[in-house]
C-alpha cells in the first residue's frame, strides 16, 4: 500500500505541478495577448488620429476662403478657390456703389489679386509679358493706368516699375493708351516685402480707387457714369496733346494729395487683398 500510495502522491505531485506550469504559461499567454491586443489598439487609435488629421488638413486646404499671413500691418490677405477674384470684388462694389449702403467699419480698401511674382524688375517683367496678355495683348486693347504701394519694401523704384510695365503693354499692342483721368482699366501692383501682387480692374476711378468707405457717399458725377459689366466691353481710345495731359496729370496728383491728407485725419482701417 506504500508504494501504490507514493505512486498516487507523487503522481499527484505531478499532476499539481504540471499544472501550475501550465497555469504559469497560460498567464504569460494571455499577458501577451493583452499586451498585443493594446499595441494593436494604440496603432489603431494613432492611425485614426493620423487620418483624422489629414481629412482635416485637406478640409482646411479646400475652403472656398482661406487667410493668409500677409507680412504686412493693417493687411488682410484672403485666398480665394474657384472664384474669380477681379469679379468677386467688383461684384461687391457695384452693389454698395449701387445700393450706397455702408456694410463694413473697419475695412478700407478691398483689391482682388491675380498673379503674384518675386519682387525684382526682371522677375516682374518676365511675368508680366503673359500676365497682361488677356487685357492688352492684339485685338484686345484699352486703355490704362498704373497704380503702386510698396510695404516693407525699399529696394523697388516707383518710376522703374511704372514705366517697365508702361512698356510692356504698349509692346502687346501699340494702340493701348495711357489715361489717368478715366481709364478702362487700371493695373494695380501691391509690393508686400520681396512678393509683388498683381491685378488689372475696371472702374477704379467710379469705385472711388476700391475704397469700401467712399464708394458708398453719394456723388453727382456717378450719375454720368454706369459700372462695367464683366462681359462688356469697351475699346476706347483717348489721345490728348501734351499740354492737356500735363495739366490735368498735375490736378490729379492735387486732388489726391489733398485725399490722402484728408484720410490721414480719420482712423486708418484694413485694405484687404483677395487671391
Amino acid at each position: 500500500m506504500g508504494p501504490i500510495s507514493r505512486c498516487h502522491l507523487t503522481h499527484r505531485r505531478h499532476d499539481s505541478t504540471a499544472g501550475g506550469r501550465f497555469s504559469d504559461r497560460e498567464e504569460r499567454l494571455s499577458g501577451s495577448e493583452r499586451e498585443e491586443e493594446e499595441e494593436d489598439d494604440d496603432v489603431e487609435a494613432a492611425l485614426k488620429k493620423e487620418v483624422d488629421q489629414i481629412r482635416a488638413s485637406t478640409e482646411h486646404k479646400l475652403r472656398r476662403f482661406q487667410s493668409v499671413e500677409s507680412g504686412a500691418n493693417n493687411v488682410v490677405f484672403i485666398r480665394t478657390r474657384g472664384i474669380e477674384p477681379e469679379n468677386l470684388v467688383h461684384h461687391i462694389l457695384k452693389d454698395m456703389h449701387t445700393t450706397k449702403k455702408k456694410k463694413t467699419r473697419v475695412i478700407l480698401r478691398m483689391l482682388p489679386i491675380s498673379g503674384t511674382c518675386k519682387a525684382f524688375i526682371e522677375d516682374m517683367k518676365k511675368y508680366t509679358e503673359t500676365f497682361f496678355e488677356p487685357w492688352f495683348k492684339a485685338p484686345n486693347k484699352g486703355t490704362f493706368q498704373i497704380v503702386y504701394k510698396a510695404r516693407n519694401n525699399s529696394h523697388m523704384s516707383r518710376e522703374e516699375v511704372i514705366k517697365e510695365l508702361a512698356g510692356i503693354v504698349g509692346s502687346l499692342n501699340p494702340e493701348n493708351k495711357v489715361d489717368l483721368n478715366n481709364p478702362q482699366y487700371t493695373i494695380v501692383v501691391e509690393i508686400i516685402k520681396n512678393v509683388c501682387c498683381l491685378s488689372v480692374v475696371r472702374d477704379y476711378v467710379l469705385f472711388r480707387k476700391y475704397n469700401l468707405q467712399e464708394v458708398v457717399k453719394s456723388n453727382k458725377e456717378d450719375a454720368q457714369q454706369k459700372p462695367s459689366s464683366v462681359t462688356e466691353e469697351k475699346n476706347l481710345t483717348v489721345v490728348k496733346p501734351e499740354e492737356e495731359e500735363e495739366e490735368e496729370n498735375s490736378k490729379e496728383v492735387k486732388q489726391e494729395n489733398k485725399n490722402d491728407s484728408e484720410l490721414e485725419t480719420k482712423p486708418k482701417g484694413n485694405d484687404m487683398l483677395t487671391a
